[in-house]
């Protein structure tokens, strides 16, 4: 070794090494970076080497959804066909990335076959038709469009939420198949059990679990709720749990609520619309037991409609206040609470149910816990659908089988361990299947004894009073509360430093501009135009006006006005 080392060769490289050190260290952890990803790369994927078919699926579900489903039926089709399947998933993001990028690629693919097989000139009004559903029946574009094949290259949409599916359907981007190999509309021939009161109804409770013309379908149920952090509440002094969304509006919780983005994902405007139609039926309520009232049934509905969306945004607003940021990505919040940087967060359940088994004790117990607020969310469907135009619309229909059936059914459902049930991590997704939850399968489930088909009695979704302002709400958030948030954050407490002055909460809360009227009118008009221009000089103006009232609402505190 003494000899190695007094080498000249030797010492003039450990010496050329020496002057080179630092180029080296950095060289060496460039190495590092660009082989991490292969060097840490799962055992199992469903990227083989070598592949016979390919399955483009296009879905905002996190990675231990798609490395369960895809490594499950990836598997039974090489035992069904002897064939290796790549399952190519794209994650654009949340189902607003996703939505942008299949109406991109849905226009450029019939630009293409406007152009080149039907000879037509390519204009502004062919591109703002050919999606448009509330293009006239003659339209041409509109037409042309329903009658191709055009495609995005994509197979299927897996995940999201009713109303985007229902979106994707109305413009035609989604569709039901031929009814005999392909698509959702020849599963139910061959499976009819699976749709009906006893297996998958079209609507629960006023939510829609399935398009009538089987153009998409729900594969497991959803509710929104609230995870929280038991030892940041008891650190903030909140001794109880929260228990309703009203809850998270306490000034307690100031600086200390998770909340993502609705602009970002549609299952978080979903949970603010549950908000804001509890406060309506709470309104209703009230209002209906008003002893001698003169108002009619259509009076009341309307008063009450108008008072429950009041209080929702009021809702929102403070809650909105309490933050501690908007994050893009949803995923983040049971996360972060988990971690006890923020004492609660809105989040979809089994987001919240997966926190609490991840800290879970020995003896049982967790930190970390999650609630869905009785009476104030129902519950909706993730649903899947198949994309106009799919390069392989038999394969695709394969997989929506393997997903409805009981295959796909146990992966959401079942605990580790259990037969047919997920391999590495249990989903924590409630079967969507009514005739699935059986004496035998119940005790399987992670989640069986929660009885969802019951608790959806607890809520009933009334879309004609929201449905339509669904956009409204995601819009109006993301301007008087997202970005607007650093003057709303700071208003708030100065209100609250100062003993919540009566005067500076009402300029605060002053919802004169986004009223219902104004949702359901002016702002709701603008967004269906789909003109950006106008649409942005709508927030900017919006904007403006709520961060002055911010503004005020604060410095009024200050004074203890």
């Amino acid at each position: 070794m003494k000899a190695l080392l007094e080498n000249p060769r030797v010492q003039a490289v450990m010496a050329w090494m020496h002057v080179w050190r630092k180029e080296l260290a950095v060289g060496v952890a460039m190495l590092v970076t660009l082989a991490g990803p292969f060097l840490l790369k799962p055992k199992e994927s469903t990227a083989p080497s070598h592949y016979d078919e390919r399955l483009v699926i296009i879905s905002p579900h996190h990675d231990r959804i798609r490395a369960e489903f895809g490594q499950a039926f990836a598997k039974q089709w090489k035992q069904q066909t002897g064939k290796t399947l790549f399952i190519d998933w794209r994650v654009p993001g949340g189902t607003s990335e996703i939505a942008m990028l299949i109406k991109s690629e849905a226009l450029a693919a019939f630009q293409q076959h406007w152009e080149k097989k039907l000879n037509q000139t390519w204009t502004p009004a062919v591109a703002q038709d050919c999606l448009n559903p509330k293009a006239a029946p003659d339209n041409a574009a509109r037409k042309a469009y329903l009658a191709s094949n055009v495609g995005t290259g994509m197979d299927v949409f897996f995940g999201g939420g009713a109303y985007d599916f229902e979106q994707q359907a109305k413009a035609g981007t989604l569709v039901a198949g031929d009814g005999e190999k392909t698509g959702l509309s020849a599963l139910a021939k061959k499976h009819p059990e699976w749709f009906g009161e006893g297996g998958i109804s079209e609507k629960l409770s006023g939510e829609p679990f399935r398009d009538p013309r089987f153009r998409w379908c729900g594969t497991c149920l959803s509710t929104s709720g609230i995870v929280f952090n038991r030892d940041v509440l008891r650190r903030l002094g909140i001794a109880e749990d929260p228990a309703a969304w009203a809850d998270l509006a306490d000034p307690r919780y100031y600086g200390q609520i998770a909340l993502s983005d609705p602009g970002k994902s549609g299952s978080v405007t979903k949970a603010l619309e549950m908000l804001i139609q509890q406060q309506m039926q709470a309104a209703y309520e009230r209002l209906k037991a008003v002893p001698k009232s003169r108002l009619t049934p259509e009076q009341l509905e309307a008063q009450a409609v108008a008072e429950g969306w009041n209080e929702g945004l009021r809702l929102i607003l403070r809650i909105s206040a309490n933050a501690r940021y908007f994050t893009d990505f949803s995923t983040k919040i049971p996360l972060e609470v988990a971690k006890g940087d923020a004492a609660a967060g809105m989040c979809i359940d089994f987001y919240g149910r997966s926190a609490e088994e991840n800290v879970r004790r020995a003896d049982g117990s967790s930190r970390v816990g999650f609630i869905a607020p009785l009476g104030g969310t129902s519950v909706s469907v993730d649903p899947i659908g198949m994309l106009r135009g799919a390069p392989n619309a038999e394969l695709a229909t394969a997989f929506m089988e393997f997903v409805l059936g009981d295959a796909g059914q146990k992966l959401w459902s079942y605990r580790v361990g259990e037969p047919g049930g997920p391999q590495h991590h249990a989903l924590r997704r409630l079967s969507v299947r009514r005739d699935l939850y059986t004496a035998e399968n119940i005790p399987r489930m992670s989640d069986g004894k929660e009885a969802p088909f019951e608790k959806a009695e607890a809520f009933t979704y009334h879309p004609e009073r929201t449905a339509a302002a669904f956009s409204a709400i995601r819009f109006i958030v993301r301007v008087i509360c997202v970005d607007s948030h650093d003057e709303l954050h700071a208003a708030w407490r100065h209100i609250i430093d100062n003993g919540m002055p009566e005067r500076s909460v009402q300029v605060l809360e002053d919802l004169t501009r986004v009223k219902y009227e104004a949702a359901m009118g002016t702002i709701s008009k603008t967004l269906a135009a789909r003109d950006k221009v106008q649409e942005t000089r709508l927030a900017r103006e919006l904007g403006d006006a709520f961060r002055n009232q911010y503004l005020k609402a604060g410095y009024m505190a200050l004074r203890r006005e």
